[in-house]
């Protein structure tokens, strides 16, 4: 068993640390206010996901084709709601700003929408999961143990980002460079909502 689910723990592994918009949002908040705060974003990306692969796994193809329209409209609110942040937070760094910590639920918030509104996710799933299931075992309990495992890798690979640059957090620590993080976190953001953009569904 362990052996057949080799291609698929190595090919997630590979699609998980593919950088995109919630390992940036991921990076940017553990740069800005500690690795604390990026695990709860962690976290709220990881509760979007869980939505993801349940709509994926249950879905059939006709449905999946009936939300496609309404996954395109979530994809473009997500790209608005990244370029909000960009831009508030350039605009921050060009005045100078002091750093405001965000709040634990503000971090947990910020991860699960930008989560949300990568429709990709959904569609990823709904294509990859089903080619590793076998057809003389039960479907649902084969998706089920599919869609936890990679819910798994995802938890951990991107709380490695989280932790990882959380580390140089403590670069920021002097005055004259704390408003440097409203610029980089700023670019993140801004990245993050271009990477979305340029997406097909």
């Amino acid at each position: 068993m362990i052996i057949e689910l080799l291609p698929f723990i190595t090919i997630s592994i590979l699609f998980i640390l593919m950088p995109g918009p919630n390992v940036l949002v991921i990076v940017s908040t553990s740069l800005a206010a500690g690795h604390l705060r990026g695990l709860q974003t962690v976290a709220g990306t990881g509760i979007a996901m869980i939505i993801q692969l349940a709509v994926a796994a249950l879905a059939t193809t006709w449905l999946l084709t009936v939300l496609a329209e309404g996954l395109l409209w979530l994809k473009w609110a997500g790209v608005i709601y990244l370029a909000f942040l960009g831009i508030k937070s350039l605009l921050a760094f060009r005045k100078k700003q002091p750093l405001s910590q965000p709040s634990a639920l503000g971090s947990f918030q910020r991860g699960f929408w930008v989560s949300l509104t990568n429709p990709k996710t959904i569609l990823f799933f709904s294509a990859f999961l089903p080619q590793f299931v076998s057809t003389n075992g039960n479907y649902l309990q084969q998706i089920a143990l599919l869609s936890v495992l990679f819910w798994i890798l995802a938890m951990l690979i991107d709380g490695c980002y989280a932790l990882l640059a959380g580390k140089i957090n403590y670069w920021f620590a002097s005055a004259e460079r704390q408003h440097l993080q409203h610029g980089i976190s700023g670019g993140f953001y801004l990245g993050a909502s271009g990477f979305l953009a340029s997406t097909r569904i």
